[in-house]
């Protein structure tokens, strides 16, 4: 998957929890961890690590919640 398609769907989701009661980033994080597979977490978190052009401050505040490809 291109990273402009993460990017894409990740800021969506962020898009929509950021109007939600709570915390969007702990939403974002559970919310990628229950519904991406691992190699698509694991791309999101590789551009993340390159610098995260384009992702919503949530997926960003996201990112140390998200699970690595290889962790349930």
């Amino acid at each position: 998957m291109t990273d402009d398609k993460l990017i894409r769907m990740a800021n969506q989701i962020a898009a929509f929890f950021v109007t939600q009661p709570g915390d969007a980033a702990v939403a974002v994080a559970a919310h990628l961890n229950d519904n991406w597979a691992p190699a698509m977490r694991a791309d999101l978190l590789a551009h993340i690590a390159a610098g995260g052009a384009g992702l919503a401050p949530a997926v960003l505040a996201a990112a140390p919640a998200i699970r690595p490809a290889g962790q349930r």
